[in-house]
């Protein structure tokens, strides 16, 4: 390999500028963690080297977090972590475990949030072979884009009876107007323009370079008017910047109802109109933007559709830093056991792949998938749910990739 290792920079118009053998950080993961990154890591490293045949090549470097961060420095999230992830700008990440009710908060909200990784994108499509609910799973082919920051996600609250709470309601109530009980807990929701834009940007861009048809703002306006209705409010002011590239859909008479090609049509949904057109029209959804609340659900709700989120892939990406990650939790009961699905690390691999522009690579990795399927071959998740299928490892799932690859 001729190439040495370099970082990931930016270009002076905040694009990527990706050397031929990029540094690319990797976080194991807790419990079930270092199963699925042992698996993952070939696939992607074999794809690269079968779409560029040795000129590309992906030099991964190990950082800290979770429960192995614990044990050999003390925290869970070293400063030193932080400070090269914002250096190296791209991670691959396992799942983090979080315990419930008390201990340290979520590490994954941290790493949002000091990284300021606003928008949380979720693709969802269907790979022919994986067991559905759904009669039609193949008219699904979604990339959810959840706002990452804001909302009552920001975790501004507190419980029923304490002082703090107390004297909200007693402010709320007295100075405007409002009659709530004492007694009451309180959550905050606030949702600002700057944040609610430049999410909404995010997700016009990605629909228009990637020929998506349509931008869905997916929204609970009609009741919180102030929130999200001005979320709504201000995904159509951020489709005026980009002028006649984006179509209102009120507009589409003066197309003949078909928007021209290369255009995006913006589209808006009230969130529980948007839960049944998912299931009854989802071909008519190709991009959703949304406040962090909404797209927590409805991107559990569609990965559920397709086959569950031992198949999900997704990332949390902000302005020049990514972290693409496994969307399940760490399963520490199969922990060393090589026996969990790893199909959600490897497809968020392959979108870091995308997001690198290395798109020949990536498509490597969503041909094979289907392949391994029909060969009668699967992890025990999908194998007990496929009569006739040979229920194969972890790690064999990921040389079983390889191979399909050609």
């Amino acid at each position: 390999m001729a190439h040495h290792a370099e970082k990931i920079t930016l270009n002076p118009g905040g694009t990527l500028k990706v050397p031929e053998r990029p540094v690319v950080l990797f976080i194991e993961g807790d419990g079930t963690g270092p199963d699925i990154w042992a698996a993952t890591q070939p696939v992607l490293d074999a794809a690269v080297a079968k779409a560029y045949g040795g000129e590309r090549q992906l030099a991964w470097q190990e950082v800290l977090a979770g429960e192995k961060a614990f044990k050999e420095t003390g925290s869970y999230l070293p400063e030193e972590t932080l400070d090269t992830l914002r250096q190296f700008r791209v991670a691959l990440k396992g799942p983090l475990t979080t315990p419930i009710g008390g201990g340290f908060r979520s590490l994954n909200v941290t790493l949002r949030q000091v990284l300021d990784l606003y928008a949380c994108i979720r693709p969802v499509r269907y790979y022919q072979g994986v067991p559905s609910p759904m009669k039609e799973p193949q008219k699904i082919d979604m990339v959810i884009f959840r706002e990452n920051t804001e909302d009552v996600y920001a975790g501004i609250e507190w419980p029923a009876n304490s002082d703090e709470a107390r004297r909200l309601i007693a402010f709320l109530n007295q100075e405007l107007g409002c009659s709530l009980d004492g007694g009451a807990a309180i959550g905050i929701k606030p949702m600002t323009e700057r944040c609610s834009k430049r999410l909404i940007r995010m997700a016009l861009k990605y629909a228009l370079e990637h020929g998506r048809k349509s931008l869905t703002l997916m929204h609970k306006g009609n009741i919180m008017k102030y929130t999200e209705g001005a979320f709504q409010n201000w995904g159509y002011e951020v489709a005026l910047e980009l002028g006649e590239q984006v179509v209102p859909e009120a507009e589409l008479g003066r197309y003949h109802g078909q928007a021209p090609a290369g255009k995006v049509v913006l589209k808006d949904r009230l969130a529980d109109n948007l839960f049944q057109q998912i299931l009854l029209r989802p071909e008519e959804y190709a991009v959703i933007a949304t406040p962090n609340l909404n797209g927590d659900y409805i991107s559990d709700a569609l990965a559920a559709q397709v086959g569950g989120l031992g198949m999900a892939p997704g990332a949390n990406i902000g302005d020049g830093c990514a972290i693409f990650e496994a969307t399940h939790g760490s399963a520490p009961k199969y922990a060393g056991l090589d026996k969990v699905n790893p199909g959600s690390l490897i497809l968020s691999g392959a979108m870091l792949l995308e997001y690198l522009g290395w798109h020949e690579a990536a498509q490597r990795i969503h041909q094979a998938l289907p392949r391994v399927l029909a060969a009668g071959e699967a992890t025990y998740d999908l194998a007990r749910q496929l009569p006739g299928t040979r229920e194969i490892s972890c790690s064999q799932f990921g040389q079983s990739l390889i191979k399909q690859m050609g």
